[in-house]
């Protein structure tokens, strides 16, 4: 902010002002002898209806040749610049498989699969029992999975997370990784798909089946139940390996 140092006497510029605006009023009067030609200005008044719907008419006229030009300018970029056709191809490409890349929200009717293991009375295996008997391991999810992916599965989420062309279960000791983030169980796959034939494959497949066979000698929790319309999200990680190798390597 200024600071005030006292008061300043401004004079007033009403003196100068005042010729001046005479010479202005007497330039403004000149120009319009001339521009008159001695005839009346206001006669100009009476033709401005028409003149603004002549000047429609132009303007009409001049945005559909820009139009017409806009599109040929369009049509000879795209002709000759075949990169952002490529481009656009791709981008259609990638809207199709969004689905399966898991990058859309899915909603349809859903089967779960739960997997827990056994209940062991007191927290001890019974003596000369092989305590791995008693838990659920990687490869009984991974059979869970695989099994409802060849029964017709559409999306599928296995506790709260989306599943993914690149989701790689991995389980150490009786706790479940899954994308970064650790569960234990009990485990639940859920698919969205054709209920039936989903079902009808989980028994079917024969590791599928050596799963139900333990949860019936040995007590594991092996549960399929119907769940009804599900929506699954749309999976937000990243889709990009992170290794890879040469098959037969």
């Amino acid at each position: 902010m200024g600071t005030h140092a006292g008061r300043v006497d401004r004079p007033s510029p009403w003196p100068w002002l005042v010729p001046v605006a005479a010479l202005v009023a007497g330039a403004l009067f000149a120009s319009s002898v001339r521009a008159s030609q001695g005839e009346d200005l206001r006669a100009d008044y009476t033709r401005l209806p028409d003149l603004i719907r002549e000047q429609t008419r132009v303007n009409a006229a001049r945005a559909a040749e820009a139009d017409r030009l806009r599109s040929e300018v369009e049509e000879a970029t795209a002709a000759l610049a075949p990169g952002d056709l490529t481009t656009q191809k791709l981008e259609r490409q990638s809207a199709e498989i969004a689905a399966a890349a898991g990058r859309t929200a899915v909603r349809g009717p859903a089967l779960q699969v739960s997997l827990e293991d056994a209940p062991l009375p007191g927290g001890e295996v019974p003596p000369g029992a092989d305590p791995d008997d008693f838990v659920i391991h990687q490869q009984d999810v991974e059979a869970v999975v695989n099994a409802l992916w060849a029964g017709g599965a559409e999306a599928m989420m296995i506790q709260d997370q989306r599943v993914v062309s690149t989701s790689a279960v991995r389980c150490v000791g009786n706790t479940l990784i899954l994308q970064g983030r650790v569960y234990s169980p009990p485990y639940r796959i859920t698919a969205i798909g054709d209920v039936d034939r989903m079902r009808s494959n989980l028994r079917a497949d024969r590791d599928v089946d050596l799963i139900r066979q333990y949860a019936i000698a040995f007590g594991l929790g092996y549960d399929v139940e119907d769940k009804g319309e599900q929506t699954f999200p749309a999976y937000a990680g990243s889709i990009t390996p992170s290794k890879a190798e040469v098959a037969g390597s």
